[in-house]
């Protein structure tokens, strides 16, 4: 009888309301879920509000080596250059048709060294150009035929050049009527190459849909290869090596992405454009960076932003606080000096530590590199336990033996010499 008391006197507890459950145990609805620690990080610096008050609508924020910072305001058809210690922008590039300016513009990226590009579509034809550090046109292309609008963000386009990627040397444009996701084109406007093969999407036999659904943003991984982020559809995120082979996929996953997969439309609707009729699509992520530990950050639509190491695991989730509140970012970039740039508001943030040490601390590098080419860890190689030919002088029993000694006879189960 007492036994049977016992039990049931356990059984009472673990049914308490507040009581631990046991491992594996399913949770009773409406519980309480596990959570993601969600991290705010206030902005620590950026332009100065009269400043950054004085653009239309700022689409890109980046910085130079030489300290300069780019605002490209794609509203005011314009790209401007703000020194350090300036009172005021400096109008790089003006509006207009014409080579060396603006009309309709899309993208823009940055070389940190000297010079930048700049998308834009006069009379509807994707045109990129390339200036020095103070707006002197270089060079540039028109492509070929005119773009279709597949997906918008607000007004602005983000597929064809509106995904471009300047590497220094070549660009990377997200054009899946290729047969593949990236494009890269020599700065004369040759293509050099394709890579990345379209997902599969369930929609394949509606030929827009399926394009639309394959539109994303390339970004160069600075330890080596790219990350492709499709900003469509399911969201998801593939890396490459340098030369174009992929490495893995991975989901992007969290309870702020769970709302969006669950309201992807099984028929997707259409509109009428200059181009036909098409299906409406927008775009779950605004905005993707890597930083310079090869960290891939990936803002979405709802003003979440999570961040995933070099070898496709999630370490973070962050939220930006600027003097207004909380961000939702359309752009990221990363300083020479590593710290995070966020348009808009024009901010920086000091958020941009590794990843991979921020989300664990404490917890040891594994020793083993993961399955990844990106750039491989070395496995550490364990360490010999020193030798010795000669023995250790014998342990005097009348005094403290030095620590060195101390396992030479404290063996399990036996006593010192001389006890």
């Amino acid at each position: 009888m007492l036994k049977v008391l016992q039990v049931l006197g356990v059984l009472a507890v673990l049914g308490a309301p507040g009581a631990p459950k046991a491992p594996g145990a399913p949770r009773a609805p409406g519980s309480l879920q596990p959570s993601v620690r969600v991290e705010t990080l206030t902005a620590t610096g950026g332009l100065p509000a009269h400043i950054a008050g004085a653009f239309q609508e700022p689409t890109a924020f980046q910085q130079a080596k030489s300290g300069r910072y780019y605002v490209f305001d794609r509203r005011a058809h314009a790209v401007y250059g703000i020194d350090p210690g300036a009172g005021a922008p400096r109008k790089l590039i003006q509006i207009g048709f014409e080579e060396g300016r603006l009309l309709q513009p899309s993208a823009f990226d940055l070389e940190p060294e000297s010079s930048f590009v700049v998308a834009d579509a006069p009379n509807s034809r994707e045109r990129v150009q390339l200036f020095d550090a103070n707006g002197i046109r270089i060079t540039g292309f028109t492509l070929p035929g005119r773009n279709a609008i597949r997906v918008t963000l607000g007004s602005l386009v983000v597929n064809g050049v509106g995904s471009l990627q300047y590497t220094g040397r070549s660009l990377l444009i997200n054009q899946p009527e290729t047969g593949s996701l990236i494009t890269e084109y020599g700065m004369s406007g040759t293509p050099l190459r394709t890579f990345g093969q379209l997902r599969r999407t369930g929609h394949e036999a509606d030929h827009d849909l399926h394009l639309a659904l394959n539109t994303g943003l390339p970004i160069v991984n600075p330890r080596g290869g790219f990350y492709f982020v499709f900003s469509t559809g399911v969201p998801m995120y593939r890396a490459y090596d340098r030369d174009g082979r992929l490495l893995f996929e991975r989901h992007v996953e969290g309870p702020e992405v769970d709302e969006i997969v669950a309201n992807l439309p099984a028929r997707w609707p259409r509109r009428e454009s200059p181009e036909g009729d098409l299906p409406f699509v927008t775009p779950n992520v605004r905005a993707a960076a890597a930083d310079a530990h090869g960290n891939l950050w990936v803002s979405l639509m709802p003003p979440f932003t999570y961040v995933y190491d070099r070898y496709g695991d999630k370490k973070r989730t962050v939220q930006f606080r600027g003097a207004t509140g909380i961000l939702a970012p359309v752009s990221l970039s990363f300083s020479p000096a590593g710290r995070l740039l966020v348009a808009p508001g024009l901010y920086e943030f000091n958020g941009a530590r590794s990843a991979e040490k921020a989300a664990t601390p404490g917890t040891p590098e594994p020793l083993e590199p993961r399955t990844s080419n990106l750039e491989p860890r070395t496995p550490r190689t364990p360490r010999t336990p020193r030798t010795t030919s000669a023995s250790p002088p014998p342990p005097n029993p009348d005094s403290t033996p030095p620590d060195r000694y101390r396992t030479a006879w404290r063996d399990p189960g036996s006593s010192p010499p001389g006890a």
